[in-house]
């Protein structure tokens, strides 16, 4: 081991305003585990959530990484020095009962794994368990920026498949910051019928139009009446909820036609309550479901998507970083209106 590959640099989370480069011990790996050279990641819209952070700060965000196995322990037999991999942070047990019932996400284990210390970072260890059930060879046509979206496209897909989504069908998201905008992308590849999307901001919303949306509609004017109009008369099949705030609740449930879903994706700070119209929901049979994170049939299919083309990613890239600018990725993350996917390279 050179002197140089001895320490690295980290960009350490101590809130969505204060982002500073530090210098740590490269890990040690053990003889099941790998290293990892960072290429690309995402900063994620969860990254900003300060709520959701800031009480586990200081700490190494980063979890849309793709990067170079850099070591490997004798132990490793899949994969050799070298090879490009997209790495998911959380993996499930898959002996719980709720992995044997197909709900991995819902596992303990999943829950508390992670690699180490985080994705904005020059290297990352990657616990065994990782390893076995959470590394993924890059086909050689998928670029390590690319490899940045397997894991926020899973989470997409993952919501889609337990949505009941069917080809044909009419799609209202309710926010167009990147996972709504994947989520236009990802039902374009998938045949809807109608999809529409809203927000607040114009440039998300002339961006959802230039990914395939069928039309867009500022946050306020999207009326029953107007959503209506749109849809030939009716309301939509699936509705979705990519902004995490109660008044998107709200509207969800004015936007869902008799008998259809709606999708809870962004999450909203812990004890918040939304009041809902519960006999509505119970006599026009509002399907209401709720997803977090993705599995492995979903990595699995976000990566063949990404490699055959059907979802084209590398436009939704506004900023490339070298890590010393974490700060300022998260800075336009947060504010939303001048970027769309903000990824960070540590070697750049």
């Amino acid at each position: 081991m050179t002197q140089t590959e001895k320490t690295m640099r980290v960009a350490v989370y101590y809130s969505n305003n204060d982002i500073r480069i530090e210098e740590r011990p490269v890990p040690e790996i053990g003889p099941a585990e790998l290293l990892v050279k960072v290429e690309s990641s995402g900063i994620c819209g969860s990254d900003v959530m300060e709520w959701y952070r800031i009480k586990k700060a200081p700490l190494v965000l980063g979890h849309e990484i793709a990067g170079t196995i850099h070591r490997k322990g004798d132990g490793v037999k899949d994969f050799k020095v070298g090879d490009r991999v997209f790495v998911s942070h959380h993996v499930p047990c898959n002996t719980c009962r709720y992995c044997l019932a197909g709900q991995h996400s819902l596992c303990d284990t999943l829950r508390t794994t992670n690699f180490d210390p985080g994705g904005f970072s020059e290297f990352i260890r990657v616990p065994e368990i990782n390893v076995d059930r959470g590394t993924y060879l890059l086909p050689a046509s998928v670029s390590f920026d690319e490899g940045a979206f397997v894991e926020p496209l899973a989470c997409v897909l993952r919501g889609i498949r337990l949505a009941g989504f069917e080809p044909g069908a009419s799609v209202c998201i309710l926010g167009s910051g990147i996972s709504g905008l994947l989520f236009v992308k990802a039902l374009d590849a998938l045949g809807a019928g109608l999809t529409v999307t809203t927000d607040i901001e114009d440039s998300r919303l002339s961006a959802a139009r230039r990914y395939g949306a069928s039309a867009s509609l500022k946050a306020n004017d999207a009326t029953p009446e107007r959503l209506r109009e749109i849809n030939g008369g009716r309301l939509f099949d699936l509705v979705v909820t990519c902004a995490g705030t109660a008044s998107v609740i709200r509207q969800a449930f004015r936007s869902v036609d008799r008998g259809a879903t709606v999708l809870l994706f962004a999450p909203l700070e812990p004890g918040t309550n939304v009041s809902l119209p519960i006999f509505e929901i119970w006599r026009d049979q509002i399907r209401i479901v709720s997803t977090y994170a993705g599995c492995q049939v979903d990595i699995e299919a976000a990566i063949e998507l990404i490699h055959s083309k059907r979802i084209e990613v590398n436009d939704m890239i506004t900023h490339r970083l070298p890590l010393e600018r974490t700060g300022e990725g998260f800075r336009l993350v947060a504010e939303g209106a001048e970027s769309i996917k903000v990824l960070i390279k540590p070697h750049l």
